[in-house]
């Protein structure tokens, strides 16, 4: 039988909560960013360098107009011959940029023993293994509320300084609702366990002006199959209440009904905005969840670059 850990979060002083989760998350990051480049070097071999637009002098494609942008972007000649605005790209003249956001919430702090690691540090090993095999590849990698977009060789310890002054970002369990620019993209990794409702507005938003995105949820094994036996009871990590469930048996097969139906709201909030989900049980290796993202990645860019161009270009 799995037995379960949960984080402590004693009642403290406010700010002392978050000044402490984040010392402690300085103090395990050395580690992470360790297995994150281990990780990164490991799907090494799947990444491979793509032209991109941006500032130069070369025609690179004509793409459909976007709301909010300059008229004066829009090719009018091209324009023209079509019944809707297109906008004349030039290499590197609209830098592509990854966003990374990683929940750092209290209930990303359980494991169970028959996790590897906690949430948390598997959320953070993801990411940061992104951001360096993006970077690789010829990306920007920013993360969403605490850092601009960078395209550095130093880019894990970039992300890793960011997070940690970032304690904000332990209260936050969805990402600060921020539209994108165009051609950007958005990948947050989270255990998900809010309202579908929620998820879905914060997608809106950041996809309202033609983002795209993928989100990890990152599952222990114990939260997916609740393997216990005889009375129960529950803690709520976020506010620390408890809830007696009588026998965990009877209970566990509603409880896993209820967590397949979330998930399906979930994907379907996502959906909504054609943006991906992953799933990642914390009992399986990293590399397998990130060599899969740099691959919905690679698609999504090639889809967008093939759909925007003009008949006859």
């Amino acid at each position: 039988m799995a037995r379960v850990e949960v984080l402590p979060l004693a009642d403290r002083s406010p700010g002392r909560r978050e000044a402490d989760a984040a010392m402690s998350l300085a103090e395990r990051l050395p580690r992470i960013v360790l297995e994150a480049r281990r990780v990164s070097a490991s799907v090494a071999h799947g990444i491979h360098g793509r032209r991109r637009a941006g500032t130069g002098e070369s025609f690179w494609q004509f793409r459909p107009f976007t709301s909010g942008e300059a008229m004066a972007r829009i090719d009018w000649r091209r324009s023209a011959r079509d019944d809707r605005l297109y906008v004349r790209e030039r290499e590197w003249e609209a830098a592509q940029s990854v966003w990374l956001w990683m929940d750092r919430s209290a209930s990303m702090g359980f494991t169970s023993t028959l996790a590897s690691a906690s949430k948390i540090e598997r959320a953070l090993v993801i990411g940061l293994a992104l951001g360096d095999a993006l970077v690789e590849g010829g990306e920007r990698i920013g993360l969403m509320g605490a850092m601009p977009p960078r395209a550095s060789r130093r880019i894990v310890e970039l992300l890793a300084e960011a997070i940690v002054a970032d304690t904000q970002g332990l209260k936050a369990d969805l990402p600060p609702p921020q539209a994108l620019p165009p051609l950007n993209e958005a990948i947050l990794i989270s255990d998900f366990l809010v309202e579908p409702a929620r998820l879905r507005n914060v997608v809106e938003t950041i996809a309202a002006r033609g983002a795209r995105g993928h989100c990890v949820m990152i599952i222990d094994p114990v939260e997916e199959t609740f393997p216990f036996r005889g009375q129960a009871e529950l803690e709520n990590p976020e506010d620390g209440t408890h809830l007696r469930i009588g026998d965990a048996t009877t209970w566990g097969e509603d409880y896993r009904r209820r967590i397949a139906r979330h998930r399906d709201e979930v994907t379907a909030a996502l959906a909504s905005r054609g943006w991906t989900l992953s799933l990642h049980h914390t009992d399986q290796p990293a590399s397998g969840v990130v060599l899969r993202l740099l691959n919905l990645i690679a698609t999504s860019r090639g889809a967008a670059a093939l759909q925007p161009l003009a008949p006859g270009r």
